[in-house]
């Protein structure tokens, strides 16, 4: 009997699971050009072929900091069930762009949150992302910053940029902690995403090391979201230059997309454990011009009312 019932239970999990797949719909928050004219948003139902909402025009257009620019557009659903996006406001200032928004459509206002502004020396804040933290019920905003003399760098090199991943944590968008080191392992890293995976958590990053020339994605993984992640293993792509990443799962299988900068295209590998990983970038279509972004996803109801 106790066995019967454990399988009506797995049974009925799993029906639960592929209704709530049925009733999303993934959505693709990307830039184009220089991110001048601010955040595009594409759809899919499968996860694999994408298409631009509202006609590949601008959902909102960036009004604050000096540059006035929306790249990297970072969305998640939050714990109060507003959209909340960080964005790279400049290629050279020390903070981020943040806005909020109940349905992908109408935004509050923009602000500035000055992240690196105590680090006179700071020369950038790059690809600002979100993870919420259950257990706290905290998010930690990370991005990418170099600051002047503060690692060795080859001013020939990359412009001397030298890159480690900090943070900051907040419960209301409003307050936040003090800046702290979130991943430094010896080398130029940017363009991290985490996500939780059972007891632990996943942070895709880009090794951005020149010489020897890395420019490709790999993984850490730790059982606290804010430290304790291990060395950067092997990449996960191939003989070109990746970065952007983002990741979502289909049916247990880990499908992570990136930015192929230098061919101007996309590119997508897949896995179901993490360490071996097949490229699939022949199976993926997405909008024309489409730059480094995130993938979440909404309820049918909610995408019903975006502008198509």
């Amino acid at each position: 009997m106790m066995k019967k019932f454990s399988l009506l239970v797995i049974l009925l999990m799993q029906l639960l699971y592929v209704r709530a797949q049925s009733d999303s719909v993934y959505i693709f928050a990307y830039f184009k050009n220089n991110g001048q004219d601010g955040l595009h948003l594409a759809y899919s139902n499968d996860g694999f072929k994408w298409s631009a909402l509202k006609k590949d025009s601008s959902f909102l257009k960036p009004t604050v900091a000096k540059d006035k620019l929306m790249r990297d557009p970072c969305i998640i659903r939050g714990a109060d069930g507003l959209f909340h996006m960080v964005w790279t406001v400049s290629w050279n200032d020390r903070g981020i762009g943040y806005a909020s928004s109940k349905d992908l459509i109408y935004w509050s206002e923009q602000r500035f949150i000055p992240v690196m502004m105590h680090e006179d020396s700071a020369r950038n804040c790059w690809a600002p992302e979100i993870t919420y933290d259950g257990k706290s019920k905290q998010y930690m905003i990370y991005w990418a910053t170099t600051i002047k003399g503060k690692y060795p760098a080859d001013p020939k090199v990359e412009n001397g940029y030298n890159h480690r991943m900090y943070y900051v944590l907040t419960k209301n968008f409003s307050t936040f902690s003090k800046t702290k080191m979130l991943y430094d392992k010896g080398f130029n890293v940017i363009d991290a995403t985490i996500v939780p995976d059972g007891k632990q958590f996943v942070m895709f990053l880009k090794d951005e090391t020149r010489e020897p020339a890395q420019k490709n994605i790999k993984i850490a993984t730790s059982k606290k979201l804010r430290s304790g992640y291990t060395d950067a293993s092997a990449p996960i792509t191939g003989n070109y230059w990746a970065e952007g990443p983002t990741t979502l799962r289909i049916n247990g299988t880990w499908i992570v997309y990136f930015d192929k900068y230098r061919d101007h295209k996309y590119g997508a590998v897949q896995s179901t454990d993490l360490k071996n990983w097949t490229d699939i970038s022949d199976k993926i279509s997405l909008p024309s011009g489409i730059r480094h972004g995130t993938i979440f996803t909404i309820s049918k109801a909610e995408f019903e009312l975006l502008p198509k």
